[in-house]
């Protein structure tokens, strides 16, 4: 296990909070210092980093821990580095603070959607790779920008792009929420559209 950080804070969440002190808020996320980040985290653990402009000043960073077979399909972890806007007047602490009480409690926009997945991914990794671990199929991380504005200029124009066919992924995991417990649940789709269409007699 990992070292404790400054008072006694495990190191992920010590990062956690850094994470969660890059402002990319929208209307006007600071992408270039969630970029650097991510790239310095992917460093850190000996991830190989390529970052992807598909929009100006839209960058998809893709961390990989490579496979020891090539031929197998990837696995992809996507989570998203954009946050929805803040009104500071309803909160009790500074949004980008990443205030943590004494029970443990960390206040701070994108704690929940979904700044927490990308950094339970970067840590499961970190552990696995200091058990030792090796894995046939590549993992790829994935960050994408603006998802919070429907990813018209993040996702969307990645997927069209030969950047993302040569990741090969053959399973994906992308949004979801911390849980308190062990268990992890998983939904197969989230969101579909449903269309009712009355009489116009």
């Amino acid at each position: 296990m990992a070292s404790e950080g400054r008072e006694g804070e495990h190191p992920s969440v010590t990062l956690f909070r850094r994470y969660l002190r890059i402002r990319t808020v929208q209307p006007e996320p600071d992408y270039g210092a969630a970029v650097a980040f991510l790239e310095e985290r992917g460093r850190q653990l000996g991830l190989g980093c390529q970052k992807v402009e598909v929009a100006p000043g839209r960058v998809v960073t893709i961390l990989t821990w490579p496979g020891t077979n090539p031929r197998l399909s990837s696995i992809l972890l996507n989570s998203h580095t954009d946050v929805v806007p803040v009104f500071k007047e309803h909160w009790s602490h500074d949004p980008f603070e990443a205030f943590k009480d004494a029970e443990g409690y960390i206040y701070a926009r994108g704690t929940q959607d979904m700044k927490c997945v990308s950094i339970q991914y970067l840590e499961a990794v970190r552990r696995l790779k200091a058990e030792g671990h090796h894995f046939p199929r590549t993992i790829h991380l994935t960050f994408v920008p603006d998802e919070e504005v429907g990813g018209h200029q993040g996702m969307a124009l990645f997927v069209e792009r030969p950047e993302f066919q040569a990741l090969r992924a053959g399973f994906a995991l992308d949004e979801g929420l911390a849980n308190p417990s062990d268990a992890f649940t998983v939904f197969y789709s989230e969101r579909s559209t449903w269309c009712e269409y009355g009489s116009l007699a």
